[in-house]
C-alpha cells in the first residue's frame, strides 16, 4: 500500500510508485500511434469518415457510469478485507488479554499465544498464495507446509490447547466461553478473506470494460479530426489515460491481498498483531514496519 502525503505538483507530474501509468503506457503509445496514421491519412492520402462527436459523448458518459460501478465493488472488496483485518488484529489482542486472565499455567498460554501468532502468519502467506513461510514456524516451532490447510491446522492446534487446559484445570467453564468466542471470531474473519481472495469480480466486468473502452478509444479520432486536428492524437491519449488507468486501479483494488502497490499492508498488520502478542509471551516486540519508498507492506 503506498503511504504518502497529499501529492504537490510536481509528484502529480512525476510521481511512479503507485501510479497505474507503467501498466497503461504500452497501450496509451498504441492509441497514440493510431491516432497519428488516422490524423496523416485524412490529411493527405484518404478523406475518412468524420463522425459527430455527439454520439461518442453519450458512448463515454455510459462508459464512466459502468467503469464507475465497478470502481465502487473493487474498492468494496478492498475495504472489507482491511475490515476484516483491522477484526483479526482486535480479536489477537483480545486473544492474548483474556489468555492471561483465565489461564493460569504459563506454558500452555505461551504455546496458544505462539500458534495464534503463527495462525496469522499462516493466514497472510495462504491469502498472497506465497511458498511456506518461516515466521509461523519461528513463532510456534512447528511446522505446518505439509497440512491441506495450514491456516485451519494452526486453528485447530490452538483449540486442543484450549482443550488441554479445561482437561487440566487450568481453564474454568467461563473461560471456555469466552475464548471458545474469541476463536469463532477469529475464524469467522478468516473465511471472509478466504472468500474475497476466492471469489474475484465477475470475468465478463473486465471483458465488457476492455472491448468498450477500446472501442471508443479507436473511434475517437473520427470524432475529433475535424474540430482538433493534429491535436486528435494529445485528446484521444488523455481520455484513453482515464478510461484504461480507472480500469486498471480496479484490478488492483479487486485483489486486496495481493502485493500490488495497492494492495493491503498485511506484513505490517502482521507485525502490529507481533507486537501486541509480545508483552504476553514475554518477548522483545519488534520495530514496526515502516514504508519504503513510500511502500508498506
Amino acid at each position: 500500500m503506498i503511504v504518502r502525503d497529499t501529492p504537490r505538483l510536481l509528484d502529480l507530474l512525476f510521481s511512479i510508485r503507485g501510479s497505474v501509468l507503467p501498466k497503461v503506457a504500452p497501450r496509451l503509445l498504441g492509441l497514440l500511434a493510431f491516432s497519428i496514421v488516422i490524423v496523416a491519412l485524412d490529411a493527405d492520402f484518404l478523406t475518412l469518415p468524420h463522425t459527430s462527436a455527439a454520439p461518442l459523448a453519450a458512448f463515454g458518459v455510459a462508459l464512466s457510469l459502468f467503469l464507475g460501478f465497478r470502481n465502487n465493488a473493487a474498492f468494496e472488496r478492498w475495504w472489507e478485507g482491511r475490515r476484516l483485518w483491522g477484526q483479526l488484529v482486535a480479536d489477537m489482542r483480545s486473544l492474548a488479554r483474556e489468555t492471561d486472565l483465565f489461564i493460569k499455567d504459563k506454558d500452555l498460554r505461551l504455546s496458544i499465544l505462539r500458534t495464534a501468532t503463527a495462525f496469522i502468519h499462516l493466514h497472510r502467506v495462504q491469502l498472497r498464495a506465497l511458498p511456506d513461510d518461516q515466521k509461523a514456524r519461528d513463532w510456534c516451532h512447528k511446522d505446518y507446509s505439509s497440512q491441506p490447510h495450514p491456516p485451519c491446522a494452526a486453528l485447530n492446534d490452538l483449540n486442543a490447547l484450549l482443550i488441554e487446559a479445561s482437561e487440566k484445570g487450568a481453564l474454568d467453564g467461563f473461560g471456555q466461553k469466552a475464548l471458545s468466542e474469541r476463536l469463532a471470531n477469529i475464524g469467522a474473519a478468516q473465511a471472509g478473506c478466504e472468500r474475497i481472495a476466492a471469489t474475484p469480480l465477475p470475468y465478463v466486468y473486465s471483458l465488457l470494460i476492455f472491448r468498450t473502452t477500446y472501442l471508443y478509444c479507436l473511434l475517437t479520432p473520427l470524432a475529433l479530426i475535424d474540430s482538433a486536428g493534429w491535436m486528435t492524437p494529445v485528446y484521444v491519449c488523455i481520455m484513453a489515460y482515464v478510461f484504461f488507468g480507472l480500469a486498471e486501479v480496479t484490478e488492483e483494488l479487486a485483489h486486496p491481498f495481493g502485493e500490488t502497490v495497492n494492495g493491503l499492508p498485511l506484513d505490517a498488520l502482521c507485525r502490529t498483531i507481533e507486537i501486541s502478542m509480545a508483552p504476553h509471551i514475554g518477548v522483545t516486540p519488534p520495530a514496526p514496519l515502516r514504508p519504503t519508498n513510500y511502500y508498506l507492506s
